[in-house]
């Protein structure tokens, strides 16, 4: 049984609630507005989680507030799917795990949507037949035509499954972790695969649900993604937390100074960084790249400053683009860009055990 199955289909030994929510109806978000006196909806102390060897969560703490947009980002083979399937109660794991109060397995599946990352649904029914089949698993579920609505799949409703392209497929999936209207939503790597306008569509799909109360657990690769959506963010790297807050805050702390991107006008190399450097008059800092050279602290009001230092060298330029640092920067400066997971030769998907489920990305 594939894990949004196994997770909808699980008994539940403790009632959480009557599936309505955990709230009063407010549409408040949670993050820095939350109580921090209140009850959190996602919470893990001292998780840890090992297959053989390989330490795939080494003591990590987590703590997701009602209303939340949580971001969990990190490298291939840093936890993320790990610690998602431990919430889920998909995979067992050391520590103190809590769900709506209760363990993870302890929970009313009612009340959890959770799209894994890898999901391969039955092929030869249509988007609406898996859609219905998976609104069927739940004592009340939405509408299906009102689902696939909602993540852009109405005009292709009635296509079968292994004849849709990879967004349209992982918009289906989507539709079939929200049928449940869940009260908290985990979503691994949500738009992998789907075009931009089919990203934006979804990203305010997220935000709505959020902004009616749906907490959401949100893992993805796509920095821009989790910037735009999440209240707080936690970066694992090596099975730990190594930095956890708000985007901005992040950004603010780790994403280092807005810079100016120049591709030069022929052969790059370190002479135009000592000529430039040379003829600043502010103290801005150069450096090489492959195409040209980088101009570090460069604000908006000062690019003047930076071409004038361009000219003034005798740099001839193609091109230039500024930008500020943005939670990208967090991740390559927090990770490093060689950056090479510790999986091992073989990797734990090679490992025995119903837990080698967790290989690839973990």
């Amino acid at each position: 049984m594939d894990e949004t199955a196994a997770a909808s289909a699980s008994a539940s030994a403790v009632e959480a609630g009557d599936g309505n929510g955990d709230g009063d109806g407010s549409e408040t978000r949670g993050g820095d507005d939350a109580d921090p006196d209140s009850d959190p909806v996602v919470s893990g102390e001292g998780v840890r989680k090992s297959y053989g060897e390989v330490v795939a969560l080494d003591g990590v703490d987590v703590r997701v507030e009602s209303g939340e947009v949580f971001g969990l980002i990190g490298p291939n083979g840093a936890g993320k799917t790990t610690l998602v399937r431990a919430l889920t109660g998909t995979t067992e794991a050391d520590g103190d795990l809590r769900v709506f109060g209760a363990p993870p397995r302890a929970v009313d599946s009612q009340r959890i949507g959770l799209l894994p990352q890898s999901f391969d649904p039955p092929e030869r029914l249509t988007a609406t037949e898996l859609v219905a089949y998976y609104g069927g698993l739940y004592d009340a579920a939405r509408d299906t035509d009102s689902v696939l609505r909602d993540v852009g799949m109405a005009d292709d409703a009635n296509a079968w499954y292994e004849t849709l392209s990879g967004g349209q497929k992982r918009r289906t999936c989507v539709a079939t972790a929200i049928v449940n209207d869940p009260d908290l939503l985990f979503l691994d790597e949500p738009t992998t695969g789907i075009d931009p306008a089919g990203r934006r569509a979804l990203h305010r799909l997220i935000e709505r649900l959020a902004g009616d109360g749906t907490t959401v657990f949100l893992t993805s690769h796509a920095m821009d993604e989790v910037e735009r959506l999440a209240d707080r963010v936690a970066l694992l790297r090596d099975g730990a937390v190594v930095a956890v807050g708000p985007p901005a805050e992040l950004i603010a702390e780790h994403g280092g100074e807005p810079r100016l991107e120049v591709v030069v006008d022929g052969p790059a190399g370190d002479e135009p960084v000592e000529r430039v450097g040379g003829a600043m008059s502010r103290d801005f800092a150069v450096e090489p790249t492959a195409d040209g050279l980088r101009i570090l602290g460069v604000r908006p009001e000062s690019i003047g400053d930076a071409v004038d230092a361009l000219d003034a060298g005798g740099i001839a330029f193609e091109s230039l683009a500024w930008s500020e640092p943005s939670l990208e920067d967090v991740y390559l400066r927090l990770t490093g860009e060689a950056y090479s997971p510790r999986t091992g030769t073989g990797g734990i998907a090679d490992r025995a055990g119903e837990d080698a489920q967790d290989g690839g990305d973990r």
